[in-house]
């Protein structure tokens, strides 16, 4: 497993309930060994404090942790002190995202792109975060086309990303094909898939449809035929999910990054069905 890089996301707990419950979670799948844990982080402050009271819990648990950090939005000084609390609280991973716009909110802030935000991380911090970067193997939803993402991904790559997470899909070959591409490109970081588990069909189209990751037809098709059965979407679904990623690994995948939703099971199953340790 040295030269494979495991991980996996949280999200920000809202209440005192879910923060008890995350610890939970973090304690159980530390028992895993993974690499880091990343921290999802809200557009203007919305759960900028959370993003830094659950990094700063998981790394006090003796686990590594990388807060999301988004740019869209924000000022240069509002990064800068950012960059500055999380240094001072020992971290040294991030995942730069361009992130959505605050509600309500019309103007972009002092950086436009995910690249400007990781080349300005690289100016005022030089080699102190490892950054990871987002990639869309079946390209990203307000992307013109795929060459035009391909584009954005490879300056962020050249701004001085050192590894990239993707966003899910369930189509092999939209992830090996999205790799040879940039590989084409020049670039040779670590493009990691992220992994999503199947626990419930209605709320998992909804959010695919709104991020613009694919659920193949069949997959739809036979998660749609199980109807209010969470036990039978359940099992397919980790079927399916367990299959992805031993097809990901077999063809030279570096790693997996798990989106936990928060959850202990559903990714502790496909991680043990994939003998991982």
């Amino acid at each position: 497993m040295s030269d494979r890089h495991f991980s996996f996301e949280f999200f920000p707990p809202k209440t005192d309930r879910g923060r008890e419950k995350l610890l939970g979670v973090h304690r159980e799948l530390a028992e895993l060994n993974p690499e880091f844990f990343s921290v999802t982080f809200g557009a203007g402050g919305s759960t900028r404090d959370g993003t830094l009271d659950t990094v700063t819990a998981i790394q006090e648990r003796g686990s590594a942790a990388a807060p999301h950090i988004s740019c869209i939005g924000s000022s240069k000084s509002e990064i800068d002190q950012l960059l500055n609390t999380y240094q001072e609280r020992g971290i040294n991973r991030l995942v730069a995202l361009r992130g959505d716009m605050p509600s309500g909110q019309y103007a972009a802030g002092d950086f436009a792109y995910a690249n400007d935000l990781v080349e300005h991380i690289r100016t005022t911090t030089g080699d102190h975060f490892h950054i990871e970067v987002a990639a869309y193997p079946e390209f990203h939803p307000q992307a013109k086309n795929a060459e035009d993402d391909l584009t954005n991904f490879v300056r962020k790559v050249n701004a001085g990303a050192n590894s990239a997470i993707t966003q899910y899909f369930y189509n092999l070959d939209a992830y090996l094909r999205f790799v040879e591409a940039a590989q084409g490109r020049g670039v040779e970081i670590p493009i990691i898939p992220g992994i999503m588990p199947i626990t419930n069909y209605s709320k998992l189209a909804r959010f695919s449809d709104a991020c613009g990751a694919e659920i193949p037809r069949w997959i739809r098709k036979r998660l749609e035929a199980y109807g209010d059965d969470s036990d039978s979407i359940k099992a397919f679904g980790q079927d399916i999910v367990t299959q992805l990623c031993s097809d990901l690994l077999d063809n030279g995948a570096p790693g997996l990054h798990f989106y936990t939703m928060n959850q202990t099971e559903p990714n502790r199953a496909i991680w043990q069905a994939l003998n991982l340790g």
